[in-house]
């Protein structure tokens, strides 16, 4: 009882850092729909710490909802072979806010996204009692463009995020 009242309260003192995000402007989630991979990820998460060195690229299929948020079906391999998971975004006011219970996903935005080529997602969640930091670079190819790759890279120093919490995914 005591981590799950020390986690909300974390997490309500967090809500105003958040806003400090830039978030796309005119976020359309229509236009964001989309098939791509993640091909990176900085996390200062401990339990993507002692995984990365053994995390492959993963697919997102996205697609908009009529209540304004996002259906996201994911793929990855895993060591017993390819798993899947659907999760539904739901929208939290704004329309580039949401919020995914089922993965502990506390708050999830839309950094940055051309909806033709990339995106950048920042994500605040808990994991096994402990609260952290993910940044997701999407693609829709398995090959970002080197413009993507350095609004990446410019982005998550701003949060904190050490050059060592961060992973290029390999191809899968």
């Amino acid at each position: 009882m005591k981590a799950f009242l020390l986690s909300a309260v974390l997490a309500l003192l967090w809500v105003p850092t958040a806003a400090e995000v830039l978030l796309q402007p005119d976020f359309n989630a229509t236009k964001f729909s989309c098939l791509g991979y993640v091909v990176s990820m900085a996390s200062d998460c401990k339990v993507f710490l002692g995984k990365k060195d053994h995390l492959p690229m993963s697919t997102r299929a996205i697609k908009a909802t009529e209540e304004g948020g996002l259906h996201v079906h994911m793929e990855f391999l895993g060591a017993d072979g390819c798993n899947q998971v659907d999760a539904e975004y739901l929208k939290v006011g704004s329309e580039v806010h949401f919020r995914v219970p089922a993965l502990g996903y506390l708050d999830v935005r839309v950094v940055d996204t051309d909806y033709s080529s990339f995106a950048i997602v920042h994500i605040y969640k808990e994991l096994e009692g402990t609260l952290s930091t993910m940044v997701q670079l999407f693609s829709r190819t398995q090959d970002v463009s080197p413009q993507a790759l350095k609004a990446f890279q410019d982005f998550y120093p701003t949060l904190g995020l050490p050059d060592d919490t961060v992973l290029m995914l390999p191809k899968s």
